[in-house]
């Protein structure tokens, strides 16, 4: 897999990964919904491929080690140490569930979670770097935590991924060279749900998307609608892993 030649800022919305309890099926959903094809990954993550735009690595998929979990996608952010993030963590009143383990050459990782529980990565770039946010149709455009203590969120990242933060429409955000690269946002709307880091991919066409989640065995949360960041909706996979779509453009 080629490697991206710059490496990304600290901070910046690197990777996102989903694991879940049927990785065939998963595969087929998302290939047919946002056009991915499939390289495999580092052996160390077990059953676990790469999807591709063309030959750009967008997103991980994997197969879920402990069962009974909510399948649920894992946003992850650059850092320079893997090993020094992962103690700020610590420090800071987070836990860190998984590494820093090396995944071969490709780069060194953890699994941690913050203050409320909110459920995020750490990546620390060797051969492969990861991919910026951006609007290309397929990949991911946008992350954004709900939780119930916004403020709290928000000072804990800032501590452990070296971020500014600023106020934002229905939040703040996180900056990076002065530039908004995640979003915070009070979950109102958990509904009893944990807090959780959301995915949004861009798609051309969110109504249409929408429709094709449902053909393909997914469902729709929340119906297409505006947002601050443009038209979006929330869905699900046929295996209840939840992502939102998001209009490229």
């Amino acid at each position: 897999m080629p490697a991206l030649t710059l490496r990304l800022a600290q901070g910046t919305p690197c990777w996102v990964s989903l694991m879940t309890d049927d990785l065939p099926g998963t595969r087929a959903f998302y290939g047919e919904l946002l056009g991915w094809t499939f390289a495999p990954g580092p052996a160390q993550l077990g059953d676990y491929v790469r999807a591709r735009l063309g030959e750009e690595p967008v997103a991980g998929l994997g197969v879920a080690a402990v069962t009974g979990f909510p399948v649920q996608w894992t946003s992850y952010f650059a850092v320079d140490s893997a090993d020094r993030a992962a103690q700020l963590v610590r420090e800071c009143g987070g836990t860190v569930a998984v590494g820093p383990l090396q995944a071969e050459r490709a780069g060194r990782l953890a699994i941690a979670a913050d203050v409320s529980g909110a459920v995020f990565g750490l990546w620390q770039g060797e051969e492969h770097l990861g991919r910026e946010s951006g609007p290309g149709p397929g990949g991911p455009a946008w992350t954004e935590l709900l939780t119930p203590d916004a403020d709290g969120a928000a000072a804990f990242y800032r501590a452990v991924l070296g971020v500014a933060v600023a106020g934002a429409e229905g939040g703040s955000a996180l900056l990076v060279g002065g530039r908004p690269v995640a979003g915070v946002r009070h979950g109102a709307e958990l509904r009893g749900h944990p807090p959780r880091w959301r995915t949004h991919f861009a798609v051309v066409d969110v109504d249409l998307t929408a429709r094709r989640a449902v053909e393909l065995g997914g469902r729709v949360l929340v119906a297409p609608q505006a947002t601050p960041r443009g038209r979006a909706a929330r869905l699900a996979d046929p295996r209840g892993g939840h992502f939102s779509v998001l209009q490229a453009g």
